[in-house]
C-alpha cells in the first residue's frame, strides 16, 4: 500500500496530552481507543478531528473531510430524497455517495433531520444538517471508520449557545434533554447490539413505570448509567437478563 505523505503522522503523545488537558484524566479504555484512532486514521485532537463525549470518541465532519482529502476521494454526490422528505414540517432526508478510485460504484449513506432531532441553534437549517449527516455516514463507510460522527447526534448538531459569555447547555431546555437521553440510549443499543424492545421493557421495570416515557429524567439517567455499566462488564449476562423479559411475556400469555 502506498504511504500517504500529504499529512505528517500525528504523534500519539501529543494527542493524549491535549485530550487530557481538555477532558481530564482518561480511562484505559478511552486511551486505547485514542491510540487506535490515531494510528489507523491519523486523527488529530488539535485539528478538531475528534471529540470525547460521555466517555465515547466521536469523529467530526471536518475530520472526515480531511480523511477524504488525504486518501484522494474522487468525489461526493448528494441528493434530497423527496419521497421521504416533508417540506412543510422541515423534515429532510438526504442520500450521499462517496467515490474512491478503488471502488467506482461508491459508498452510500443516508441522513435525516427535522425540528425534533436538531438543536435550537440550527432550527431552520434542517436541510443542511441532513446533508451533512448523509455525507458523514457515506465517508465513514468509505474509509472504515467505526465511530459515530458528532453531527449525527441530534442534541449536538451545533456549538453550545452562550449568553453573556457563559455557555448554556441547550440540551436541558425545550425537550432537548429528553432527546439527549434518547440518543445516549440508542448509542448503547447499537454499540452492544442489544434488542431495543427488550431494553425498553428492562427500562420500564427499572424505573417502575408502565413505559419509559413516563419515568422521570433522573430515573432514566440512572437506568442508562446502569445499562452501560452492565454491558461493559458482562454483555452475555445482560443479554440473558433482557431475554428473561421475553420469557415472562410468554408465561403471562
Amino acid at each position: 500500500m502506498r504511504r500517504d505523505s500529504r499529512r505528517p503522522v500525528v504523534p500519539l503523545r501529543s494527542n493524549v496530552r491535549l485530550a487530557q488537558s481538555l477532558w481530564g484524566k482518561l480511562s484505559g479504555f478511552v486511551l486505547k481507543q485514542l491510540s487506535e484512532l490515531t494510528k489507523k486514521h491519523r486523527f488529530s485532537v488539535a485539528a478538531g478531528d475528534l471529540l470525547l463525549l460521555d466517555g465515547q470518541w466521536y469523529v467530526t465532519h471536518a475530520g472526515l473531510l480531511r480523511i477524504a482529502e488525504r486518501r484522494r476521494c474522487t468525489g461526493i454526490r448528494t441528493s434530497a430524497e423527496h419521497h421521504l422528505s416533508d417540506f412543510n414540517s422541515n423534515r429532510w432526508v438526504f442520500k450521499a455517495t462517496v467515490y474512491r478510485r478503488s471502488a467506482p460504484k461508491g459508498f452510500v449513506g443516508y441522513g435525516d433531520a427535522d425540528p425534533s432531532n436538531v438543536s435550537l441553534r440550527v432550527r431552520g437549517a434542517e436541510m443542511r444538517v441532513a446533508e451533512t449527516r448523509a455525507v458523514n455516514r457515506a465517508l465513514r463507510k468509505a474509509y472504515g471508520i467505526g465511530i459515530c460522527s458528532v453531527e449525527e447526534l441530534g442534541y449536538l448538531s451545533s456549538p453550545p449557545e452562550r449568553v453573556d459569555g457563559k455557555e448554556i447547555d441547550s440540551s436541558q431546555s425545550n425537550g432537548n434533554g429528553a432527546r439527549r437521553l434518547r440518543d445516549k440510549l440508542c448509542l448503547l443499543i447499537r454499540k452492544y447490539e442489544l434488542d431495543p424492545s427488550l431494553v425498553k421493557r428492562y427500562a420500564a421495570d427499572f424505573c417502575g413505570t408502565e413505559a419509559l416515557r413516563d419515568a422521570s429524567r433522573d430515573l432514566v439517567e440512572a437506568f442508562i448509567s446502569t445499562l452501560a455499566e452492565e454491558a461493559a462488564k458482562d454483555r452475555a449476562a445482560l443479554t440473558c437478563k433482557l431475554n428473561s423479559y421475553n420469557q415472562l411475556e410468554e408465561v403471562k400469555s
